[in-house]
């Protein structure tokens, strides 16, 4: 059976904290980089996943961009060894298994809220930082087709570079998905692209640096 997330009325805040002061101790800066229109619309944030950082790095965009409640998406292995992130808006997802489907319709009632922000990383594991391209699970297709709200889609992108600096930089990429097409294929494509203008990006501002 699949973990359902909560918002614990002291872990949620203090998960908040602990994300800020997490970042400013470990990274010497971070950039954001695109554009965000608020929309009064439930809030699917799709991103790479290479690192241990990831949720963190999406609970900050949130806390300076979005301002929405908060949940996320983790294996339910991953979950049940840091339960409380399971009061902080984490939900388990047990690959090869009946519960997928419960996880992926929870999902779409989570995206009927105008209130709330999913993190979902669509490969639906870690992959590497130099990967050159990010492959799709059907999972979001569903997650799509299944709710009846109509859902701001933002790319999110997560790169870091060290520079002449002893600590990274953290450079968060966003852009909203614009196609009216939602199946996996489509998705992946125009994720694929920017992923890979925002790779170009960074090496352009190392080449400056």
């Amino acid at each position: 059976m699949m973990l359902r997330a909560s918002h614990h009325f002291f872990l949620y805040p203090f998960f908040k904290l602990y994300t800020l002061w997490k970042i400013r101790r470990n990274f010497h800066g971070v950039k954001i980089s695109g554009e965000y229109s608020e929309k009064k619309e439930p809030l699917l944030v799709v991103a790479n996943h290479f690192s241990w950082w990831d949720g963190f790095w999406a609970m900050y965009l949130n806390l300076k961009l979005f301002r929405r409640k908060f949940y996320f998406m983790m294996l339910e292995e991953q979950l049940q060894e840091r339960m409380f992130l399971n009061k902080s808006g984490g939900y388990s997802i047990k690959k090869k298994s009946r519960s997928v489907i419960d996880t992926l319709n929870y999902t779409s009632g989570l995206l009927e809220d105008d209130n709330n922000m999913v993190l979902m990383f669509p490969q639906g594991d870690f992959s590497s930082l130099y990967d050159t391209e990010i492959k799709f699970e059907r999972g979001i297709e569903h997650i799509l087709k299944k709710t009846s709200r109509k859902v701001q889609i933002m790319f999110m992108v997560n790169l870091i570079e060290y520079l002449s600096e002893v600590k990274p930089g953290l450079y968060i990429y966003i852009m909203e998905y614009q196609g009216s097409d939602f199946s996996t294929a489509a998705l992946a494509a125009a994720y694929n692209r920017f992923y890979r203008e925002c790779i170009s990006e960074n090496i352009k501002l190392a080449g400056i640096l």
